[in-house]
Protein backbone atom coordinates (compact mmCIF):
# COMPACT_ATOMS: atom_id res chain seq x y z
CA UNK A 1 0.00 0.00 0.00
CA UNK A 2 1.45 3.43 -0.93
CA UNK A 3 2.68 5.55 2.00
CA UNK A 4 2.53 9.34 2.02
CA UNK A 5 5.52 11.28 3.34
CA UNK A 6 5.87 14.89 4.51
CA UNK A 7 8.61 16.90 2.77
CA UNK A 8 10.70 19.66 4.35
CA UNK A 9 8.45 22.38 2.92
CA UNK A 10 5.35 20.76 4.44
CA UNK A 11 4.01 19.35 1.20
CA UNK A 12 2.90 15.72 0.98
CA UNK A 13 3.68 13.12 -1.64
CA UNK A 14 3.80 9.35 -1.97
CA UNK A 15 7.06 7.67 -0.96
CA UNK A 16 9.03 6.77 -4.09
CA UNK A 17 11.54 4.05 -3.41
CA UNK A 18 13.43 4.81 -6.62
CA UNK A 19 14.29 8.31 -5.31
CA UNK A 20 15.89 6.71 -2.25
CA UNK A 21 17.76 4.19 -4.41
CA UNK A 22 19.01 6.96 -6.71
CA UNK A 23 20.29 9.14 -3.85
CA UNK A 24 22.12 6.16 -2.32
CA UNK A 25 23.69 5.23 -5.66
CA UNK A 26 24.79 8.83 -6.25
CA UNK A 27 26.49 8.77 -2.85
CA UNK A 28 28.50 5.71 -3.91
CA UNK A 29 26.65 2.94 -2.08
CA UNK A 30 27.05 -0.55 -3.54
CA UNK A 31 24.14 -2.53 -4.99
CA UNK A 32 24.01 -4.72 -1.88
CA UNK A 33 24.05 -1.69 0.43
CA UNK A 34 21.26 -0.03 -1.53
CA UNK A 35 19.14 -3.18 -1.38
CA UNK A 36 19.71 -3.66 2.36
CA UNK A 37 19.00 -0.02 3.24
CA UNK A 38 15.84 0.09 1.14
CA UNK A 39 14.64 -3.07 2.86
CA UNK A 40 15.24 -1.63 6.34
CA UNK A 41 13.63 1.70 5.51
CA UNK A 42 10.59 -0.06 4.05
CA UNK A 43 10.09 -1.92 7.36
CA UNK A 44 9.85 1.35 9.31
CA UNK A 45 7.72 3.39 6.92
CA UNK A 46 4.43 4.73 8.27
CA UNK A 47 1.79 7.15 7.05
CA UNK A 48 2.96 10.76 7.36
CA UNK A 49 6.63 10.00 8.04
CA UNK A 50 8.89 12.99 7.48
CA UNK A 51 11.61 12.91 4.84
CA UNK A 52 14.13 13.94 7.53
CA UNK A 53 13.38 10.72 9.42
CA UNK A 54 13.89 8.62 6.29
CA UNK A 55 17.18 10.42 5.67
CA UNK A 56 18.43 9.86 9.24
CA UNK A 57 17.69 6.15 9.08
CA UNK A 58 19.34 5.69 5.68
CA UNK A 59 22.35 7.75 6.78
CA UNK A 60 22.93 5.71 9.93
CA UNK A 61 22.67 2.44 8.01
CA UNK A 62 25.06 3.66 5.32
CA UNK A 63 27.45 5.08 7.90
CA UNK A 64 27.91 1.64 9.47
CA UNK A 65 29.30 0.16 6.27
CA UNK A 66 30.74 2.96 4.11
CA UNK A 67 31.80 6.25 5.74
CA UNK A 68 32.73 8.20 2.56
CA UNK A 69 29.43 7.19 0.96
CA UNK A 70 27.56 8.24 4.10
CA UNK A 71 29.27 11.63 4.02
CA UNK A 72 28.37 12.12 0.37
CA UNK A 73 24.79 11.08 1.13
CA UNK A 74 24.64 13.83 3.79
CA UNK A 75 26.00 16.46 1.39
CA UNK A 76 22.76 18.36 0.90
CA UNK A 77 22.30 18.85 4.63
CA UNK A 78 25.99 19.66 5.03
CA UNK A 79 25.49 22.75 2.89
CA UNK A 80 23.03 24.09 5.48
CA UNK A 81 25.87 23.86 8.00
CA UNK A 82 27.75 26.61 6.16
CA UNK A 83 25.38 29.15 7.76
CA UNK A 84 23.99 31.01 9.50
CA UNK A 85 25.21 33.77 7.14
CA UNK A 86 25.51 33.30 3.40
CA UNK A 87 29.17 34.34 3.16
CA UNK A 88 30.73 30.86 3.60
CA UNK A 89 28.39 29.60 0.86
CA UNK A 90 29.71 32.33 -1.46
CA UNK A 91 33.29 31.24 -0.70
CA UNK A 92 32.28 27.62 -1.27
CA UNK A 93 30.88 28.48 -4.73
CA UNK A 94 33.97 30.50 -5.65
CA UNK A 95 36.20 27.55 -4.74
CA UNK A 96 33.95 25.19 -6.69
CA UNK A 97 34.24 27.36 -9.81
CA UNK A 98 38.01 27.58 -9.30
CA UNK A 99 38.31 23.80 -9.43
CA UNK A 100 36.28 23.94 -12.64
CA UNK A 101 38.93 26.17 -14.19
CA UNK A 102 37.79 29.72 -13.44
CA UNK A 103 39.54 32.65 -11.79
CA UNK A 104 37.11 33.91 -9.17
CA UNK A 105 36.55 36.81 -6.78
CA UNK A 106 33.91 37.36 -4.10
CA UNK A 107 32.18 40.50 -2.88
CA UNK A 108 32.98 42.57 -5.99
CA UNK A 109 31.49 46.02 -6.54
CA UNK A 110 30.58 46.62 -10.20
CA UNK A 111 29.26 49.86 -11.62
CA UNK A 112 26.40 49.23 -14.03
CA UNK A 113 24.77 51.65 -16.44
CA UNK A 114 22.22 52.84 -13.90
CA UNK A 115 23.39 51.56 -10.50
CA UNK A 116 26.26 49.96 -8.61
CA UNK A 117 25.99 46.27 -7.75
CA UNK A 118 27.69 44.15 -5.13
CA UNK A 119 28.28 40.80 -6.82
CA UNK A 120 28.73 37.66 -4.73
CA UNK A 121 31.03 35.84 -7.18
CA UNK A 122 32.70 36.79 -10.45
CA UNK A 123 34.33 34.10 -12.57
CA UNK A 124 36.24 33.98 -15.84
CA UNK A 125 38.60 31.76 -17.82
CA UNK A 126 40.07 31.87 -21.32
CA UNK A 127 36.74 31.40 -23.06
CA UNK A 128 33.94 32.40 -20.70
CA UNK A 129 32.91 34.74 -17.90
CA UNK A 130 29.91 35.13 -15.63
CA UNK A 131 28.73 36.56 -12.33
CA UNK A 132 26.80 34.67 -9.66
CA UNK A 133 24.31 35.58 -6.97
CA UNK A 134 24.35 33.14 -4.02
CA UNK A 135 21.02 32.63 -2.24
CA UNK A 136 21.75 30.67 0.91
CA UNK A 137 19.01 29.22 3.11
CA UNK A 138 19.79 27.77 6.54
CA UNK A 139 17.13 25.07 6.43
CA UNK A 140 15.32 22.94 3.83
CA UNK A 141 11.85 23.82 2.66
CA UNK A 142 12.66 27.47 1.86
CA UNK A 143 12.71 28.09 -1.88
CA UNK A 144 14.21 30.94 -3.88
CA UNK A 145 11.28 32.65 -5.55
CA UNK A 146 10.30 34.65 -8.63
CA UNK A 147 11.12 38.02 -7.04
CA UNK A 148 14.78 37.06 -6.60
CA UNK A 149 15.07 35.83 -10.18
CA UNK A 150 13.38 38.94 -11.62
CA UNK A 151 15.71 41.18 -9.61
CA UNK A 152 18.73 39.23 -10.86
CA UNK A 153 17.60 39.59 -14.47
CA UNK A 154 17.28 43.36 -14.00
CA UNK A 155 20.85 43.41 -12.67
CA UNK A 156 22.04 41.43 -15.69
CA UNK A 157 20.50 44.03 -18.03
CA UNK A 158 22.25 46.84 -16.14
CA UNK A 159 25.60 45.02 -16.23
CA UNK A 160 25.55 43.66 -19.79
CA UNK A 161 28.24 46.08 -21.02
CA UNK A 162 30.52 45.61 -17.97
CA UNK A 163 33.61 43.40 -17.74
CA UNK A 164 34.82 41.38 -14.76
CA UNK A 165 38.46 41.69 -15.91
CA UNK A 166 40.46 43.53 -18.55
CA UNK A 167 40.55 40.71 -21.09
CA UNK A 168 38.36 40.46 -24.20
CA UNK A 169 36.47 37.42 -22.94
CA UNK A 170 35.50 39.07 -19.65
CA UNK A 171 32.20 40.63 -20.63
CA UNK A 172 29.36 39.39 -18.46
CA UNK A 173 27.78 36.69 -20.59
CA UNK A 174 25.63 35.09 -17.88
CA UNK A 175 24.12 35.98 -14.52
CA UNK A 176 23.93 32.76 -12.51
CA UNK A 177 21.61 32.52 -9.52
CA UNK A 178 22.69 29.69 -7.19
CA UNK A 179 20.79 28.36 -4.19
CA UNK A 180 21.50 25.49 -1.82
CA UNK A 181 17.79 24.57 -1.74
CA UNK A 182 15.33 24.85 -4.64
CA UNK A 183 13.64 27.41 -6.86
CA UNK A 184 9.90 27.83 -7.17
CA UNK A 185 8.38 26.62 -10.43
CA UNK A 186 7.49 30.21 -11.42
CA UNK A 187 11.11 31.26 -10.89
CA UNK A 188 12.28 28.42 -13.12
CA UNK A 189 9.80 29.34 -15.85
CA UNK A 190 10.81 33.00 -15.76
CA UNK A 191 14.50 32.14 -15.98
CA UNK A 192 13.86 29.84 -18.94
CA UNK A 193 11.94 32.62 -20.69
CA UNK A 194 14.57 35.33 -20.11
CA UNK A 195 17.67 33.17 -20.50
CA UNK A 196 18.83 33.69 -16.92
CA UNK A 197 20.85 30.73 -15.59
CA UNK A 198 19.73 28.96 -12.42
CA UNK A 199 21.61 26.40 -10.36
CA UNK A 200 20.12 24.59 -7.38
CA UNK A 201 20.59 21.27 -5.65
CA UNK A 202 18.55 19.47 -8.32
CA UNK A 203 18.08 22.08 -11.08
CA UNK A 204 18.64 21.80 -13.95
CA UNK A 205 18.02 18.09 -14.12
CA UNK A 206 21.51 17.51 -15.48
CA UNK A 207 24.59 19.40 -14.36
CA UNK A 208 22.91 20.77 -11.23
CA UNK A 209 24.71 21.89 -8.07
CA UNK A 210 24.92 18.34 -6.73
CA UNK A 211 26.47 17.15 -10.00
CA UNK A 212 29.01 20.00 -9.96
CA UNK A 213 30.08 19.15 -6.40
CA UNK A 214 30.36 15.41 -6.99
CA UNK A 215 32.32 15.86 -10.21
CA UNK A 216 34.76 18.36 -8.71
CA UNK A 217 34.93 16.58 -5.31
CA UNK A 218 34.62 19.93 -3.61
CA UNK A 219 33.07 18.99 -0.27
CA UNK A 220 32.35 21.40 2.61
CA UNK A 221 33.91 20.53 5.96
CA UNK A 222 30.40 20.28 7.40
CA UNK A 223 30.06 16.95 5.58
CA UNK A 224 32.56 15.32 7.96
CA UNK A 225 30.64 13.36 10.62
CA UNK A 226 33.46 13.68 13.17
CA UNK A 227 33.09 17.48 13.31
CA UNK A 228 30.38 19.14 15.42
CA UNK A 229 28.54 22.29 14.36
CA UNK A 230 30.58 24.42 16.76
CA UNK A 231 33.85 22.90 15.53
CA UNK A 232 32.83 23.54 11.92
CA UNK A 233 32.09 27.17 12.79
CA UNK A 234 35.58 27.48 14.31
CA UNK A 235 37.21 26.09 11.16
CA UNK A 236 35.10 28.32 8.91
CA UNK A 237 36.20 31.35 10.95
CA UNK A 238 39.77 30.38 9.98
CA UNK A 239 38.77 30.24 6.30
CA UNK A 240 38.63 26.45 6.18
CA UNK A 241 35.55 25.87 4.03
CA UNK A 242 36.41 22.70 2.11
CA UNK A 243 37.76 19.30 3.06
CA UNK A 244 40.66 19.98 0.71
CA UNK A 245 41.38 23.21 2.64
CA UNK A 246 41.73 21.07 5.74
CA UNK A 247 44.11 18.69 4.00
CA UNK A 248 46.22 21.63 2.82
CA UNK A 249 46.31 23.19 6.31
CA UNK A 250 45.86 20.38 8.85
CA UNK A 251 47.52 22.47 11.57
CA UNK A 252 44.29 24.51 11.84
CA UNK A 253 42.75 21.55 13.65
CA UNK A 254 44.70 22.56 16.74
CA UNK A 255 42.09 25.28 17.28
CA UNK A 256 39.56 22.53 18.02
CA UNK A 257 41.57 21.25 21.02
CA UNK A 258 40.97 17.61 20.10
CA UNK A 259 43.07 14.48 20.54
CA UNK A 260 45.63 13.26 18.03
CA UNK A 261 43.42 10.23 17.35
CA UNK A 262 40.43 12.45 16.55
CA UNK A 263 42.63 14.65 14.35
CA UNK A 264 43.83 11.67 12.36
CA UNK A 265 40.27 10.38 11.98
CA UNK A 266 39.06 13.73 10.61
CA UNK A 267 41.93 13.98 8.14
CA UNK A 268 41.41 10.40 6.97
CA UNK A 269 37.73 11.09 6.31
CA UNK A 270 38.59 14.24 4.39
CA UNK A 271 41.17 12.37 2.34
CA UNK A 272 38.74 9.55 1.53
CA UNK A 273 36.21 12.05 0.21
CA UNK A 274 38.63 14.07 -1.89
CA UNK A 275 40.68 11.32 -3.46
CA UNK A 276 39.89 10.39 -7.07
CA UNK A 277 38.26 7.12 -7.93
CA UNK A 278 40.62 4.39 -9.02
Amino acid sequence: MPVTIVKADGSVEYFKVEKLRRSLRRAGATKDEVREIVTEVDKLLYEGIKTQEIYRLAFELLRKSEMPAAARYSLRRALFGLGPTGFPFEIFLAKLFEVEGYITRTGVELEGKCASHEIDVTAYNETNSFVAEAKFHARPGIKTDLQVVMYSYARLLDLKDIKVCNKDQCGIKDFLVVTNTKFTSTAERYATCTGLKLLSWDYPRRNNLHDHIQRARVYPITVLPEISNNQAATLISHNIILCRDLLAKPHVLRHLHISQKKTESILQSAKSLCQQDN
